[in-house]
């Protein structure tokens, strides 16, 4: 992310993506969601795979009330997900459909709170825990914002919850560029007109549904025309190669679909629907130079520094644990995709070996494998895998789910956030936490870029880890072996 003018929303139009005329990029929002996306939806059936995602945005000063009212009021009439609700159609096999809601009510969705206590960080993240664990009400939009006033230092900080099948951790930094501003006294934007309200009723939803299917199946049918004649003759040509390919290619798939059947840690077994919050801080031109140091780059840093910190966990509990289960998201934006909401990601699984020599073997053990993982040729066959997966009955869809996720150790993520300074309704931006789903896995450890540092969100299954505190030291030493690297 540059300097350069910031991308703007543009509202969907009907059954084909919309892209208002605008300078600058557009951020389209399709009318239905992807059959990844419909995925995550369906699997939450089981409570444990639910797929929250919460930002805790820390700001130096109270925030204006009547101007981030506006702020946000005008962010859902110009984003469309933020006003509108999942409708599903029960007798079509199309992905569900994003519909304005008739009941839309702001005040619903914007809340005003003060902690108890000191307004301490440690009493923030206890605030924002339940708010977490709280199931979405599927007949409305899917996010929560709560402005929290009362911290310490006469700070104050707004709690975002949001779905992730509204979009990933990429497409939700361009839609924060709605809503923070680059000069604290930036003027008030007008509010233009709320998007209409239409309610289809179940003929149109039916008739909606089957064009949309058509058209999928169409395009489909051209993209293979296209492709099938010089596979044809490539395989004729060269029938080892092709041969050799196909085998690849499904071995990739089985490794991608495989289930995990339990967590390899054998201290972090047990799970529960709870969440326990934290956070570190991290240099970010430390991190950089020290992954550059061993040959790495930063998601190898920060990973290296998770894979330590595990490390010294297991042993400060005598236990002997030498590789992990972790899942991580892995971006395929590409120029087609790169302004469309929604989620454009990849949940790779993979074992990680946490038993090193040092810090220097893990970051570059840790580029490595990563690397092979992103090589595989199952990534580019997701989409189709994921339309094929979604015309499972809904019980069996979640149970397959459930058993390439619920043994999962840990997820990690890195999220490219400003490299300048922002502010919201006249206060600045400064750090941004996000929190992962934990969706079966101990923790979700989840990185967050902003100006010169790495804002670490941890979530963690309080079953799983009971001792957090521990664990956090533990993490923090794994850091700080890493960035060690770089002196």
């Amino acid at each position: 992310m540059t300097d350069e003018k910031m991308p703007e929303v543009a509202p969907d139009s009907g059954e084909t993506a919309g892209a208002a005329p605008t300078d600058g990029d557009t951020v389209e929002f399709p009318p239905r969601m992807s059959d990844a996306d419909s995925v995550m939806w369906s699997i939450e059936k089981d409570p444990m795979l639910r797929s929250t995602i919460l930002t805790l945005a820390v700001f130096d000063r109270p925030i204006d009330r009547a101007r981030f009212v506006h702020t946000i009021d005008r962010a859902t009439r110009v984003i469309p997900r933020l006003r509108q609700r999942v409708r599903s159609n029960p007798l079509s096999l199309a992905p569900p459909r994003w519909e304005v809601d008739p009941h839309f009510d702001l005040d619903y969705h914007l809340r005003f709170a003060r902690p108890a206590g000191n307004g301490t960080m440690r009493e923030l993240l206890q605030f924002a825990e339940p708010i977490a664990m709280q199931g979405f009400d599927r007949a409305r939009p899917l996010w929560e914002m709560t402005v929290v006033d009362g911290l310490e230092e006469e700070r104050s900080a707004v709690l975002m919850k949001i779905h992730h099948s509204i979009t990933d951790g990429v497409g939700g930094m361009k839609l924060q560029l709605e809503l923070f501003d680059l000069e604290p006294d930036a003027p008030e934007k007008p509010l233009p007109a709320p998007p209409p309200v239409h309610v289809m009723d179940q003929r149109e939803r039916f008739i909606d549904a089957m064009t949309h299917e058509t058209r999928r199946y169409l395009g489909m049918l051209k993209r293979n025309a296209r492709n099938v004649i010089p596979a044809t003759i490539d395989a004729a040509a060269h029938p080892r190669r092709s041969a050799e390919s196909v085998l690849d290619t499904l071995g990739s798939m089985r490794r991608l679909m495989a289930p995990v059947t339990a967590p390899l840690s054998p201290i972090m077994e047990r799970r529960s629907l709870s969440v326990h919050f934290d956070t570190l801080t991290v240099p970010l031109r430390d991190a950089k130079n020290a992954a550059k140091a061993v040959g790495g780059k930063l998601n190898d840093a920060f990973v290296g520094g998770v894979v330590l910190g595990l490390h010294k966990y297991h042993e400060l509990h005598g236990a002997e644990c030498c590789e992990v289960h972790m899942s991580m998201p892995i971006n395929i934006r590409n120029d087609d995709s790169a302004n469309v909401a929604g989620n454009s990601f990849v949940p790779t699984r993979f074992t990680v070996p946490i038993s090193f020599s040092g810090a220097a073997e893990t970051v570059r053990a840790i580029h490595e494998r990563v690397r092979s993982v992103r090589e595989e040729p199952a990534l580019d066959l997701v989409d189709p895998m994921a339309n094929v997966i979604t015309r499972l009955p809904t019980t069996i869809l979640t149970q397959v789910f459930g058993s390439m996720m619920k043994g999962m150790d840990l997820t990690t993520s890195n999220v490219p956030g400003a490299p300048f300074a922002v502010y919201l309704s006249g206060a600045r931006l400064e750090a941004q936490y996000a929190f992962g789903p934990l969706a079966g896995a101990a923790m979700n450890i989840t990185l967050l870029s902003y100006i010169d540092e790495l804002n670490i969100g941890i979530n963690l299954d309080p079953v799983a880890v009971p001792d957090a505190d521990a664990l956090l030291k533990c993490f923090a030493e794994g850091f700080e072996e890493v960035l060690a690297l770089a002196r």
